[in-house]
Formats: structure tokens, C-alpha cells, sequence
């Protein structure tokens, strides 16, 4: 397969996932980034990234398309906020959104984790920040497929249907397989005093 026919099917691939991956962009960037980039920002940036990493996506055939759609698109968010975060023009931290529309509310009311954090003690904020690095530790230990079926269903948010269909697999199969990881991450995770019950 040429370049050209091998980009065609990848921006159809794009195209097909593109519900998904933007869900998956507007989870992972943070609010006060939300000024500076917009999730279909971030989804034109990772089509082009997408396009210019043909060999990488032709690469590995047993790897289902989405999770290599996905991997280049938060390789695009994390390039983007620490784009604007270094940027010394304007920092993103400092700059403050003025608006008087009644959206505000509804925004401020979605923004939980900045919330959390301004009410959160230093001390539980580090705690907090441990289980989540010894949780992506956990995770990182799974086998593939199951590291793979956990990060679709529990952080990109894809119900089981969704899963089965981009693994390649039965519904009840895929349901079969995030049950077992489960098992497998709860196994790791005691093993961990932070978990244990």
C-alpha cells in the first residue's frame, strides 16, 4: 500500500474515532488550559500528527487503530499544555476569565477537581497524589490487554460495547476480559497499604 492510500485510511480511521477522541481531549485538558486551546483545537493538531507518523501506524497490525489514535492524541495535549505552560509571554496561570454570562456558573460547577483542590489540605493533596502514582504503577504492571480495556473503559469513558468493538472482540468477551483486569489491578493494589482496606 502506498503513502497516499496508507493516509487516506488513516484519516478515515481519525474520522470513525473522532467522537471518541474528542471526549477523550475534553477529559484530559486541564480548565485553566481552556483558555488558551479547545478540544477540537487539540483534535485538528493530533489528525496532522496522526498524518505525518504513517510508519508508526502501520507499525504493530495487532495493535487495534484507536489505541494508536489515542497514544498521538495525548502526546498532542501534553505537548500543548507544556507549550503554553513554558511560555513566558503569558502565563496561563495568571490569566483570569472575565465573563457575565450565566454559562459561569454552569462552568464553575463542572470544574470539581479545581474545587477539590482549593479546599484540600496540603497534606491529603499528597496523599491523594500518591495513590494516584502508585495506582498508573498498578496499571502499568498489567498485561496489555488488560491495561488496554481499563484505560478505554475507566479513562476514556467508552462503555463495553464501544470496547468490544475497537478490540476486536464480543461484547461479552470484552465484558469477560474488564472484569478479570479488574480482579488482576485489585490484586496489585492491595499489595499497596494505601488500598488496603
Amino acid at each position: 500500500m502506498g503513502i497516499q492510500e496508507c493516509r487516506e485510511k488513516w484519516a478515515r480511521l481519525f474520522e470513525e474515532y473522532r467522537g471518541q477522541l474528542l471526549r477523550l481531549a475534553m477529559r484530559n485538558i486541564p480548565p485553566v488550559m481552556r483558555r488558551r486551546i479547545g478540544e477540537e483545537d487539540v483534535l485538528q493538531m493530533a489528525q496532522v500528527a496522526a498524518m505525518s507518523r504513517i510508519d508508526f501506524l502501520e507499525n504493530k497490525p495487532e495493535v487495534p487503530p484507536y489505541l494508536k489514535l489515542r497514544m498521538i492524541l495525548l502526546q498532542t495535549v501534553t505537548e500543548q499544555i507544556r507549550m503554553h505552560l513554558l511560555c513566558q509571554k503569558r502565563n496561563v496561570n495568571a490569566e483570569v476569565e472575565i465573563k457575565d454570562s450565566p454559562d459561569t456558573q454552569t462552568e464553575a460547577q463542572l470544574n470539581w477537581n479545581m474545587l477539590a483542590d482549593s479546599i484540600t489540605s496540603p497534606a491529603s493533596k499528597i496523599g491523594r497524589e500518591e495513590r494516584y502514582a502508585l495506582l498508573r504503577q498498578a496499571i502499568d504492571a498489567l498485561p496489555e490487554n488488560d491495561r488496554q480495556i481499563v484505560q478505554l473503559r475507566n479513562f476514556d469513558g467508552m462503555s463495553n460495547a464501544e470496547c468490544a468493538q475497537i478490540l476486536g472482540l464480543e461484547q461479552k468477551a470484552a465484558s469477560i476480559r474488564y472484569v478479570r483486569a479488574l480482579q488482576r489491578l485489585k490484586e496489585i493494589l492491595v499489595q499497596f497499604s494505601e488500598f488496603r482496606q
